[in-house]
């Protein structure tokens, strides 16, 4: 795939650019760590310049945080409450959680939105749950032009500064990952013992 991806870079210029980070949002295993590094690496053996790279990627990572986020529009609250009176009562999961999630992303979601950019594979699949709770459409694109600038300046940067050396990055990125993942497991396995702990106490009164 990485083969693939650059030859495509180098063929079409920000163009390639462009839509390998729009397809990158919409199709998270494209790693965006390969992508932006080598495209800063681009910058030092041909007319691309550092900014049109960043330009070219961000222009193709909002387009593809809109696409994820009309499908969270799409599935909304209302038909996950559909779900979840016909399996809620495997999943352990009430119509109350549905809307406390919901209350907290409207509360705090923009800065999650933000800081979720810069975490591989979650900077992608945050866009759903944004339209999901109704995001405000200006204010998203807002936070996810901000996040997406940020995460493709300090990657495009570094791959032109690497030069040829770019791909060494990639280690670095690994281990920021599997860091980033672990953190968000633990989170995860902290709020299922939370809710399943609210529900004993709920079904013991």
């Amino acid at each position: 795939m990485q083969n693939w991806i650059t030859s495509f870079m180098e063929e079409y210029g920000y163009i390639g650019i462009a839509l390998i980070i729009a397809l990158e949002n919409v199709f998270p295993p494209i790693p965006s760590e390969i992508v932006l590094p080598f495209g800063g690496f681009m910058t030092t053996n041909s007319s691309l310049t550092v900014i049109g790279v960043i330009i070219a990627a961000t222009i193709g990572s909002v387009a593809g945080a809109v696409i994820l986020y009309g499908i969270g529009r799409a599935l909304d609250v209302a038909r996950l409450e559909k779900i979840i009176d016909r399996w809620g009562h495997i999943l352990r999961i009430k119509k109350e959680d549905v809307h406390r999630a919901d209350a907290w992303f409207d509360k705090y979601g923009y800065w999650t939105v933000l800081f979720c950019r810069m975490i591989p594979l979650v900077r992608s699949l945050i866009s759903i749950p944004a339209g999901m709770s109704n995001m405000k459409f200006g204010l998203f694109l807002l936070f996810t032009t901000i996040g997406t600038v940020i995460w493709n300046t300090i990657l495009v940067t570094v791959g032109a500064a690497l030069g040829e050396n770019w791909h060494s990055i990639t280690n670095f990125m690994d281990i920021y990952s599997n860091i980033a993942y672990a953190v968000i497991a633990v989170a995860g396995i902290c709020l299922i013992i939370w809710f399943v702990r609210r529900n004993k106490k709920a079904s013991v009164k």
